[in-house]
């Protein structure tokens, strides 16, 4: 994080990217001296609520973060600046999104954890948009995005929509998708939300745990070790605890997350968890909301990180990874045969990434998928259902394109039938599509 007097001294000359929190109600003019090479703005967790009308004088700027201020709207100003690709205002106060504020060339539109209750018609004529961060508004319906044929995540969680719009499922890119927390299919939720079902899941008090060091975190919380000590004569039972970061993530809430995972459980592709946490941790300022997991064996790993500003909707794997055939048969076999189990029971989740895949390195059997947080039960019976669960394909798809990419010998026979199925997931037409199911038969069959 950069410091105002290190901006005013010029200290900052030539910068790319100003990371600026300093209790700001005004926009510092001297940000303009860097107008020659600024690309990336980040003025989050001030308490702005406008931005200059010469803002363009920014010529770089491809990227600006202005979460957790006080804007009411979104600044029309941005839609002048002519290299912005990437806009975020997460956790403001805005109801308004002018027509005028959004680029020729928006990429990337966070507006999460707002006050909108509706958005522009112009947002469908964004056609280069990819990525549509919406969680947590008071949005009932959208404006029609048909034309934004390269839209590929899309987050509509905690809102008001009862009513799928015709043209989501049929996008023809559209691979991770969160609609949990709105009124549609909320029977459905209702009926699969297990938490007060299950004998063996323990409801575990804070006083019971003993946080240890971070093990990871993501959108919607932090994982630590801890200790779990379930009764006086007991010994303390390693075990991992999620700490959700607040009542709205990127991706929605955490309350269906939780209900997610507890009905995902059942596969050995998923992580078991252990209980729900019922109350704060002492020494730790959290309200008490998370999830207790089984530990892993320290050799699971990130299969990849996530997605960066540029590569936008695709994860970032390290130059150094090579996968045998067998690690990418493996892989492919595993999160086939999960996504299978979780479709099969109506939920889809929304974020089927490889940096959501934990690997030991081994043959790919061992792949675990974690974080649920952008779940969403659905109606299996529902008309729509089929296109749902196939918009999830193409995520699936993504992931084979990654791995054959990384594959040590992409010519070797065995992996010829993927080629083909990752083809088949990333059609555009998504009906023509194959299901889980069909995956899983196909993987394996004979033919690999």
């Amino acid at each position: 994080m950069h410091t105002l007097s290190q901006l005013r001294s010029g200290a900052l000359a030539g910068t790319r990217r100003l990371d600026l929190s300093a209790d700001l109600t005004v926009f510092p003019p001297e940000i303009f001296d860097l107008a020659d090479t600024l690309e990336v703005l980040n003025l989050s967790g001030n308490r702005l609520s406008t931005l200059p009308d010469d803002l363009p004088r920014l010529k770089k700027l491809k990227v600006i973060f202005c979460s957790d201020n006080d804007f009411s709207a979104l600044p029309a100003v941005l839609g002048a600046c002519e290299r912005l690709e990437m806009v975020g205002f997460k956790a403001n106060h805005i109801r308004v999104v002018p027509p005028a504020a959004l680029p020729a060339r928006l990429r990337w539109l966070i507006l999460t954890d707002n006050r909108l209750a509706e958005l522009p018609l112009e947002l469908g004529r964004c056609q280069r948009l990819q990525k549509l961060m919406l969680a947590g508004n008071r949005l009932q319906t959208l404006p029609d995005l048909s034309n934004c044929e390269r839209l590929e995540l899309l987050r509509l969680a905690a809102n008001r929509i009862e009513v799928l719009p015709p043209w989501l499922s049929a996008l023809p890119r559209l691979s991770w998708v969160a609609l949990a927390g709105n009124p549609l299919w909320q029977a459905e939720v209702q009926r699969h939300d297990a938490r007060h079902d299950r004998p063996d899941l323990a409801r575990i008090t804070g006083s019971a745990l003993a946080l240890e060091h971070t093990l990871g975190e993501g959108a919607s919380g932090v994982i630590h070790r801890a200790l779990w000590r379930r009764g006086p004569d007991q010994a303390p039972q390693p075990v991992a605890v999620k700490l959700f970061r607040a009542a709205m993530t990127s991706d929605g809430s955490p309350d269906s997350e939780m209900a997610a995972c507890v009905a995902a459980a059942g596969h050995p592709g998923l992580i078991p968890v252990e209980g729900l946490l019922q109350g704060p941790i002492q020494g730790h300022r959290q309200d008490g909301t998370g999830l207790v997991l089984a530990l892993l064996d320290p050799a699971f790993r990130a299969l990849a990180g996530p997605p960066s500003l540029s590569s936008c909707t695709r994860d970032v794997y390290a130059d150094a990874l090579h996968l045998s055939t067998a690690s990418v048969l493996g892989l492919a076999r595993r999160m086939a045969d999960v996504a299978a189990h979780l479709h099969a029971r109506g939920l889809m989740h929304g974020d089927l990434y490889a940096h959501n895949i934990l690997w030991d390195g081994a043959a790919g059997h061992e792949a675990l998928l974690s974080d649920f947080g952008a779940a969403t039960f659905y109606d299996r019976t529902a008309p729509d259902a089929g296109a749902l669960e196939r918009l999830e394909v193409r995520a699936f798809g993504c992931l084979l394109e990654e791995w054959l990419d990384h594959a040590v010998d992409p010519a070797d026979a065995l992996l010829a039938p993927l080629a083909t199925l990752r083809d088949a997931c990333l059609q555009p037409e998504v009906l023509a599509r194959p299901s889980f199911a069909e995956m899983v038969q196909r993987l394996w069959g004979h033919d690999i």
